[in-house]
């Protein structure tokens, strides 16, 4: 497979030139003697562990969505690009991913980043919905709101966009303390991990090719999972 043709599927839908300007996304490891790849790897961030699975599974391309900016050395043997900002601005990318898998229909584009879905529902409810993603999801709800009816999105860390529009409710993740404690919006927060891991089928669904997916986890420990350590610990 030609690295750059796959490659100038990702760049058709979510253009580089799109990125931010503090983003670093494209060809993070970029071998110009090596144009033929066999076997891909998507990740949402590419780590020691992500690269040795993606070693152990001969794959020699990764294909990722968050960027770094400094390249250690032992990686130089892998090819890797990223879509980090032009995925999240796409249309179909990140966000939008994110709230089809929810099961919302209809949802406009508020800007670059945040789409919002207009649909009047309970707050219980949503935070059911909301689960099927991050079980373990916090919410901010300071007036005691029970229904919403405009709801923004906006994958990843996405805080800075909660007072951007006049929707009544919030989806992102990363929300900081002080930003709970002054909204008065509610507030989910579902995690960053959470909110973007789906977009590795989105890749696979725009590549259109059999890829190995990395095996990664929130490094946030949930709090069920934390019971249980005790437990097992408690048996010794």
């Amino acid at each position: 497979m030609n690295k750059y043709s796959l490659v100038a599927k990702i760049e058709k839908i979510a253009p580089l030139h799109t990125q931010e300007t503090w983003d670093c996304s494209g060809w993070i490891v970029d071998n110009p003697d090596v144009v033929d790849v066999k076997k891909i790897m998507l990740a949402l961030t590419v780590t020691d562990k992500v690269y040795e699975l993606a070693k152990s599974k001969n794959c020699d391309m990764i294909i990722a969505h968050h960027p770094f900016f400094e390249v250690p050395i032992r990686y130089r043997d892998m090819q890797i690009y990223s879509s980090h900002t032009p995925m999240d601005k796409a249309i179909d990318g990140t966000t939008e991913t994110l709230i089809k898998r929810l099961g919302f229909v209809n949802f406009k584009i508020e800007n670059e980043f945040v789409r919002v879905v207009e649909q009047k529902i309970l707050v219980s409810e949503l935070k059911n919905k909301l689960k099927q993603i991050s079980p373990n999801l916090r919410l901010i709800n300071n007036n005691g709101t029970e229904t919403v009816s405009k709801i923004g999105f906006c994958a990843g860390s996405g805080s800075e966009f909660i007072d951007c529009g006049d929707y009544d409710c919030f989806v992102t993740g990363d929300v900081k303390y002080h930003t709970a404690v002054e909204t008065e919006k509610v507030v989910f927060d579902i995690g960053h991990f959470e909110s973007e891991i789906l977009i590795l089928e989105r890749f696979k669904e725009i590549l259109n090719i059999d890829v190995v997916m990395s095996d990664e986890k929130s490094p946030f420990i949930r709090s069920e999972e934390r019971r249980v350590g005790k437990e097992c610990r408690s048996r010794w």
